[in-house]
């Protein structure tokens, strides 16, 4: 066995590059390939298992080619580095297509999500495999051939039957490529498999111009037969492990588009046998084109979004992944950026000099530049005049008010890293439009006693901010009233408007401190340093400020009665966390946008 490719091997293999671009156009354009000459190297590059990778991040291609030379492919470079490349033209393609195929796969692979990727680069493999066997004629067949000829070197005879999925798999590229029966698949084939071939043919074909609508119906006919051969996928004798270059293809790339559910998504998790297009029966057509699949209306849940994104390489925590989800859900709803009119200066300001022609007025001649033009004036020829404008003025920044944000964390909220929740969603939208009007922002969740997690007081960066709003504790429900007392000690050089997002737990707020202090008055005393006002967004029914006496939570309205009315908070209460966004909305443009 080689530990390392020679540089003959390098050589050959780099010289095939030009080549294998032309495959899919003159113009492809693309970074040269990283071809490693040891494990160590490629290991380096992110590339273990398969001899063979992309980057979607910085459209590159990677390649093993000691394990190349092991796996008798030396003389395959045209052919390995035009599939690659495959990948970046046709498909996945785009880190977006990516994650919109894996949610397709996964949707259509109950209980067996895990393998998602592994069939998402089988399905693909299939698409630009075709296409390179049939219309550039490369003998991608070949390959195959070898990594059968290896796994039964390896078995050393014992285990000449491959299991379902290759065999399923291999028997499609024989009804692709009209190949002899068995002459990939081998002798291990019965009536199912091969129909299920020739419907997964017939789908490669048909789809051929829009891949990503038929993926959900390739996992499903290859759902049973991953089922059976679920203990064997992975292991040293499954030929498939070989070829899983876009296993991490996604690694490091942005994240947006990926929280958008499609109608196709949805609709397309079907047999292929339901599909007339493809079977020819009476069946299910497909659902919607390519108009429609940007139309969807539905978003994923937090932990959906993590686990598609895991699987396309991503490597993001929990916590990572609900900034990400939380700020792109908020974007929509953000303030525009502030905008500001310039008024004119109304003292004139000279610009440049024209000619003095004969007619004008004789007091606009600047006499000191025509005679430095000629010593010897003469009338509309040499003679200049100044031309004057008015220059903007200097616009003057009106101080935004700073926001102050106390959100509950309690049992009863919902953990954003896993389900939406609105109260995360409707701080994002009001911190990050309070910072597009260049205000500063304070953060602080809170949930049970000692349950605290703020920002290091008010500041401007995102990702602290957000990193603080998706948090979550889940416990019993105490007001940090330290927190509140500690920010408004002192006199504060900006207005601060404090918003509190909660439900009726928020009253806690007017219990005593750990110090004795009365709750009461150090709002008060807040609302007044603040200077800016205080405002309550609150989990309440409807009606409460005048709900019967009788009503086990009659306390907390009374309480909630008297903020307002001695303290001036604005409450406002919401039946539902979903009527948060509103909300948030009416704030975020009442307290940031000027009119």
């Amino acid at each position: 066995m080689k530990n390392d490719a020679d540089t003959a091997l390098i050589d050959a293999w780099r010289a095939a590059w030009p080549a294998a671009l032309a495959v899919w156009s003159k113009f492809t354009r693309l970074r040269d390939p990283s071809l490693c000459a040891s494990r160590v190297q490629a290991s380096e590059q992110g590339l273990s298992g398969s001899f063979a990778m992309i980057r979607l991040l910085d459209q590159s291609v990677v390649v093993d080619l000691a394990l190349v030379a092991e796996l008798g492919l030396d003389d395959y470079a045209l052919e390995v580095l035009a599939h690659e490349i495959g990948h970046h033209i046709l498909a996945p393609g785009s880190a977006g297509d990516q994650f919109r195929l894996l949610a397709r796969m996964r949707r259509a692979l109950p209980t067996l999500e895990q393998h998602a990727p592994m069939v998402a680069n089988l399905y693909t493999d299939l698409f630009i495999n075709d296409r390179l066997q049939r219309q550039a004629n490369l003998r991608m067949a070949d390959i195959y051939r070898k990594l059968q000829q290896g796994r039964e070197a390896a078995a050393d005879g014992k285990a000449k039957a491959s299991g379902g999925v290759w065999t399923l798999y291999m028997r499609i590229y024989e009804n692709l490529w009209q190949l002899e029966k068995g002459e990939l698949a081998g002798d291990n084939l019965d009536e199912r498999l091969d129909t299920d071939a020739w419907l997964g043919a017939r789908l490669i074909r048909v789809y051929a111009n829009d891949w990503m609508l038929a993926a959900g119906r390739f996992a499903t006919l290859l759902l049973p037969y991953l089922v059976e051969d679920t203990d064997a996928l992975g292991g040293s004798l499954d030929p498939s492990r070989y070829l899983q270059d876009t296993r991490d293809a996604a690694r490091g790339c942005q994240t947006y588009g990926a929280q958008q559910i499609e109608d196709d998504e949805e609709d397309g998790a079907i047999h292929p046998v339901h599909d007339k297009r493809i079977s020819g029966l009476d069946g299910e057509a497909p659902q919607g084109d390519a108009s429609a699949r940007a139309a969807g209306g539905q978003l994923r849940e937090p932990f959906e979004l993590g686990d598609i994104l895991k699987a396309s390489g991503v490597d993001l925590s929990d916590h990572e992944i609900a900034i990400r989800y939380y700020r792109e859900r908020a974007l929509p709803h953000l303030v525009a950026f502030p905008r500001r009119p310039v008024p004119e200066s109304q003292e004139p300001q000279m610009e440049g000099l024209e000619p003095w022609e004969t007619g004008d007025p004789l007091e606009d001649i600047d006499w000191l530049q025509s005679v430095m033009q000629s010593p010897r004036p003469v009338p509309g020829v040499t003679t200049v005049r100044r031309v004057y404008g008015r220059e903007p003025a200097r616009a003057v920044d009106a101080m935004p008010v700073d926001l102050d944000m106390y959100v509950d964390s309690s049992g009863s909220m919902p953990n954003p890293q896993a389900h939406t929740s609105f109260l995360t969603l409707a701080g994002a939208v009001i911190a990050l439009s309070a910072l597009r009007a260049g205000a500063k922002v304070q953060v602080t969740l809170w949930s049970g006693k000692n349950e605290v997690m703020q920002t290091p007081g008010f500041v401007r960066d995102e990702d602290m901010i957000l990193g603080v709003l998706t948090g979550f504790f889940g416990g019993g429900t105490c007001f940090p009233i330290h927190c509140l007392r500690k920010t408004y000690a002192g006199k504060r050089e900006r207005p601060a408007h404090i918003l509190m997002i909660s439900d009726d737990g928020i009253t806690t707020m007017f219990d005593d401190d750990e110090l004795g202090n009365s709750g009461w008055e150090i709002a008060a005393k807040a609302l007044a340093q603040g200077g800016a006002g205080g405002t309550m967004a609150l989990n309440l029914e409807r009606g409460w400020d005048g709900a019967a006496s009788h009503t086990w939570l009659q306390q907390t309205y009374d309480d909630l009665k008297r903020a307002r009315r001695e303290q001036g908070w604005d409450i406002h209460a919401v039946e539902r966390y979903e009527d948060l966004l509103d909300f948030a909305r009416a704030f975020s443009r009442r307290h940031y946008v000027k009119s």
